[in-house]
């Protein structure tokens, strides 16, 4: 027996789906083809080709963009590592830890502003760091420390938005197209804009032009689309209507902050998190998770809902509200404090 002895020889003619369209040279030898015939049928006019090193296209023609993902895929996937036979079930991961991220990601997030798959010069796909893999035909892997959960479109793992779109800017030098993309994202429900903000800040983006113009007017935007999702809450729930957008000072002391909303009655404020957190010891948050203290330590209580809760399940949030509101009798009188238009 040598390496080219196939394990467990398997037919190949009955293979049609992508999976088996598109083979590794070990998933071939699993076949019963060895690399001498590998080869053979790879030359001019065979019916096979190489699209990549150690990947092959079993027939003849242009592959087409499902085939180049699977390929791109393949191609990253550690050697020592098999291909899964099978299509994978519900959040499987078919390829490890890689991922397709960039323009070509967007584009299977349906981005109207990404290209078609197949005018992509680049597919890039995001590995492990200690993935030693070097750029290589359509590939272009992008080595990352941290890699996010993808997620699982037309049977290939795609990277969160938020990545993707940062992933994207990196590679790109036009200012349109940057700024299309970024408010394609935001604008069209993919992400929010802090999360952007957090990818583009990770990836050090946040100095290039247009980014931090785009990015300003972005949260600006998300800040307001919040505020009205808090007043619709607000609305919808029956809620006792507070004095909106005040700031709040001790009588005769310094200010105590601003915050959205505030049940003077009750001693309950609401102030809608949008600051984009940029690492864990981030003093932006740590000055209003002190100031959140510093409230609650005279006796009222803070909410701090994200966009994201106000959009996707305001419903609860306002049951949130409620409860707070009526556990307002059974907390001792807070401090009083004297309330300002903002």
């Amino acid at each position: 027996m040598n390496h080219e002895t196939p394990l467990s020889p398997r037919p190949l003619h009955h293979l049609s789906d992508v999976r088996h369209r598109v083979m590794t040279s070990r998933r071939l030898r699993e076949h019963g083809v060895p690399a001498s015939e590998i080869a053979a049928r790879c030359h001019p006019g065979g019916p096979w080709q190489q699209l990549l090193p150690g990947v092959y296209l079993l027939h003849t023609g242009p592959a087409t963009s499902e085939e180049r993902l699977h390929a791109a895929l393949m191609y990253t996937r550690a050697r020592a590592q098999a291909i899964p036979a099978q299509a994978p079930r519900g959040d499987e991961a078919p390829y490890g830890e890689a991922m397709i991220t960039g323009l070509a990601a967007l584009a299977l997030h349906r981005f109207t502003s990404a290209p078609p798959l197949l005018r992509l010069e680049h597919i890039d796909v995001l590995v492990p760091h200690t993935r030693r893999l070097r750029a290589t035909g359509f590939v272009r892997p992008v080595r990352t420390h941290s890699v996010p959960r993808p997620r699982l479109l037309t049977g290939v793992p795609v990277a969160p938005v938020p990545r993707a779109v940062a992933d994207a800017v990196a590679h790109l030098t036009d200012p349109d197209r940057i700024r299309r993309l970024l408010t394609e994202a935001v604008r069209s429900g993919h992400c929010e804009a802090t999360r952007l903000h957090r990818e583009l800040a990770r990836a050090r983006l946040l100095d290039r032009a247009p980014v931090a113009a785009v990015l300003d007017a972005l949260l600006a935007e998300g800040r307001a689309a919040a505020e009205d999702r808090l007043y619709a809450m607000v609305a919808a729930a029956a809620l006792p209507a507070p004095l909106w957008n005040v700031e709040l000072l001790l009588p005769g002391g310094p200010s105590l902050g601003t915050v959205d909303a505030y049940w003077p009655d009750h001693g309950v404020a609401v102030e809608i998190d949008t600051r984009p957190r940029l690492r864990r010891d981030d003093p932006v948050h740590d000055e209003a998770a002190r100031r959140h203290e510093h409230l609650e330590q005279l006796g009222l209580a803070v909410l701090a809902p994200t966009p994201r809760q106000l959009r996707e399940s305001p419903e609860q949030l306002a049951d949130v509200v409620r409860s707070t509101l009526l556990a307002s009798a059974e907390r001792a009188p807070g401090a009083y404090v004297v309330v300002l238009p903002r």
